[in-house]
């Protein structure tokens, strides 16, 4: 848990600063820009959640050489990935910020920022399955102090870009740029160190490590994670594209409310995490009885923790917005809304659990589907509610969060029988 808030906290430096700036377009900007490196980057955490649920299964099936392979054939992959984000970015990054609804002052904005944020794609596709590698091993110590490094260095690089040299927005991409970088050069060593680093290596030499044969299950897994992301990157740029219609100040006012939901998100993120792994390995011990503890347990502790957060938004949300808002009217259009946050941590935390459980047992194709139904709901009251105002579009995505959750605990005795037995 503790390693998913220091993740979130990334997206809220980011936007905290620029907030400093005083200038709504600049934290729309920041916004646009931020969805449009999750519509990039986070459609292929498949190979960090896959490399995880993998990593974790083999723990209890093969052994050390074989999550090895695994974190080779997802290194790789990134790589491949990558090179070819590099080469697609003179069409994909200006069709993306078309799609995003920036206009003027905001799309001039959000090019700088994205012009050099997108070239940390590399680093960040190899931190994903370096990060997945270590979770799966249940290295959750390590890959704690790595992101609370990492956020370290980009907040205390953004200030000094952006507040202390005068670089304005582009301050803000440099600053991400450099602590990717730095966070895989500390990762990669840590890794490849001692008997860990032998162990990777010797799987390195093994001629059929990266043949098709073993790629394929790897890939065939993935693309169901990768589809599924898609669907859901989707749904997010809908939330951006919608909030730019409003205006300026609506989208960096709804810009501020989805940090503080990817703050909660990643805060009970952990639990998916913990599902994951604990989930994962039973799953390949093919310990039903144990699958199902682990889900109620997980289950529990996660509603306690989003009945926390719900709480503190009750009791601080109103400063907590307008300290991040870049002008009175954004963090009045803000706190309009405010009551969102306390329902969105009780609405999405079970599709947290599920997606972890759902993912460690390799249950992909069911993920699949169930992302789909709920973009299905999604669509359907965003179409009844959104010209009633911007509590349309928040009433749809808590919905969306919703609808998912049931979707996959419907699905999932019938998945529990067939793969782990009666």
């Amino acid at each position: 848990m503790l390693t998913n808030v220091a993740t979130a906290l990334i997206g809220l430096g980011d936007m905290w600063i620029v907030g400093r700036l005083e200038d709504a377009a600049a934290q729309g900007a920041v916004d646009v820009g931020a969805r449009l490196f999750a519509v990039l980057f986070t459609v292929m955490n498949f190979l960090k959640t896959g490399t995880t649920g993998l990593v974790a299964q083999a723990g209890t099936r093969s052994g050390a050489q074989e999550q090895a392979a695994i974190l080779l054939r997802g290194a790789a992959i990134g790589i491949a990935i990558a090179a070819m984000l590099l080469i697609a970015k003179p069409v994909l990054m200006p069709a993306l910020l078309g799609v995003l609804g920036a206009q003027g002052e905001v799309l001039a904005a959000a090019q700088t920022y994205a012009e050099i944020r997108y070239w940390t794609a590399p680093g960040v596709m190899l931190n994903l399955a370096l990060i997945g590698y270590l979770v799966g091993r249940r290295r959750m110590a390590a890959v704690l102090v790595f992101e609370v490094a990492y956020n370290l260095l980009n907040v205390a690089l953004g200030l000094w870009f952006v507040l202390g040299l005068d670089m304005g927005i582009a301050g803000v991409g440099w600053s991400s740029f450099a602590a990717e970088y730095a966070k895989l050069a500390a990762v990669a060593i840590f890794v490849l160190r001692a008997d860990q680093g032998r162990t990777i290596l010797d799987a390195a030499r093994e001629r059929t490590v990266l043949r098709w044969n073993s790629l394929r299950p790897f890939l065939s897994l993935n693309r169901d994670l990768f589809l599924r992301t898609v669907v859901l990157m989707v749904a997010l740029a809908a939330l951006t594209r919608l909030s730019a219609e409003r205006g300026a100040v609506v989208l960096a006012a709804n810009g501020i409310l989805y940090q503080m939901f990817v703050f909660t998100a990643l805060l009970l993120d952990g639990f998916e995490n913990a599902a994951q792994v604990l989930n994962g390995e039973r799953a390949g011990a093919a310990d039903r009885e144990g699958f199902a503890r682990y889900i109620k347990a997980i289950l529990l502790r996660g509603f306690g923790a989003a009945a926390l957060v719900a709480l503190t938004f009750a009791a601080l949300a109103d400063p907590i917005l307008a300290s991040f808002a870049a002008t009175d009217a954004v963090a009045e259009a803000a706190q309009q809304q405010a009551f969102w946050l306390i329902l969105l941590p009780f609405a999405g935390v079970a599709g947290f659990v599920f997606d972890g459980v759902f993912v460690g047992a390799s249950w992909t194709r069911a993920l699949l589907v169930s992302m789909l139904g709920a973009v299905l709901v999604y669509a359907g009251v965003l179409w009844l509610a959104w010209p009633h105002g911007n509590w349309g579009l928040w009433l749809a995505f808590t919905l969306f969060l919703v609808a998912r959750a049931a979707i996959q605990a419907a699905m999932l005795p019938s998945l529990m029988r067939r793969e782990l037995g009666r």
